[in-house]
């Protein structure tokens, strides 16, 4: 599993992008902290959920 982002990088989920924009906060591991801008801070284990890195600009 490749993660292509690092803290303060913006991701998405695409399953629920009710959640809006996130923020990475840390990763450890295979579990990803992200800030949603709609649901607040997430710890994401990235094996179960695809995050799509958002391009800032």
């Amino acid at each position: 599993m490749l993660i292509d982002f690092e803290p303060g990088d913006y991701v998405k989920n695409p399953a629920k992008t009710e959640w809006g924009i996130g923020q990475v906060q840390s990763i450890i591991g295979k579990k990803v902290t992200v800030n949603f801008e709609n649901f607040g801070k997430r710890v994401i284990n990235i094996e179960n959920v695809n995050l799509e890195k958002v391009e800032s600009g």
